[in-house]
């Protein structure tokens, strides 16, 4: 099965090692994963802030760009929805709205790609250690993968799951809405923090570079001992 990496701005970026995990277990569970490496951004951040016809020729070089994809897999929910809404953002256009909808079948986020296309449950990951795991809100309510990422969490040897206090609760990342308003953002991730504190656990894990960025950046200025990984890698351990 041929899949093409849709690798998103942040992980490119920022958290390459992400990127590595999820090409790694990929091809371990028998995928050839091809990597076009003039991908752009998908054009979230300026498009939920309101600049929508600005954003569409980024929108139209993705599409194009993706168009001979077997399958796209994206190490972000926010991301992999992103695609999904292009078919609303061209709605009515003869062209684009046909393309779009093609993109937008065949992109999936990672974990709901390895088990709801692979159908592979167990990974044959080890990781020892109490995890606690943060449910994106585009990853959760937009795109709708719940239950893929517990499935595969579930199957990890040495992992002792801690349930997350509030975890239907926004981190205050929300892309640019972080920026805009600071001081909210600031509190609500506080509150986050505060309700992984209290699973004790060793590890957060998530499925949105975003938001682990946002919160991990806030668990760094408090001095927490608490280490912030993506599922991929803890997907990808061995350890």
């Amino acid at each position: 099965m041929k899949v093409t990496l849709f690798i998103t701005c942040l992980v490119d970026m920022f958290q390459a090692n992400v990127g590595k995990a999820a090409v790694e277990v990929l091809e371990r569970l028998g995928c050839e994963v091809e990597f076009p490496e003039n991908q752009v951004c998908c054009g979230q951040p300026s498009y939920n802030s309101g600049y929508v016809e600005e954003t569409k020729g980024a929108m139209k070089k993705m599409i194009d760009i993706f168009q001979d994809a077997e399958y796209i897999v994206c190490p972000s929910g926010s991301c992999a929805y992103m695609f999904h809404e292009y078919q609303h953002i061209f709605k009515g256009d003869p062209v684009w709205e046909p393309k779009a909808k093609a993109l937008a079948a065949k992109t999936y986020e990672l974990t709901q790609f390895i088990v709801d296309v692979l159908k592979v449950e167990d990974v044959g990951a080890t990781f020892n250690g109490k995890v606690s795991y943060h449910t994106s809100c585009h990853m959760t309510r937009l795109l709708g993968v719940k239950e893929a990422p517990m499935k595969l969490l579930s199957h990890v040897k040495g992992l002792e799951y801690m349930e997350l206090p509030g975890k239907e609760n926004c981190c205050g990342f929300g892309g640019t809405f972080s920026v805009k308003m600071g001081k909210i953002s600031e509190q609500m991730v506080d509150e986050k923090v505060q309700c992984v504190e209290e699973t004790e656990a060793d590890y957060l894990i998530g499925g949105d570079a975003g938001c682990l960025m946002n919160i991990g950046g806030r668990i760094d200025r408090k001095g927490k001992p608490i280490k912030v990984l993506h599922i991929a890698e803890v997907l990808n351990s061995r350890v």
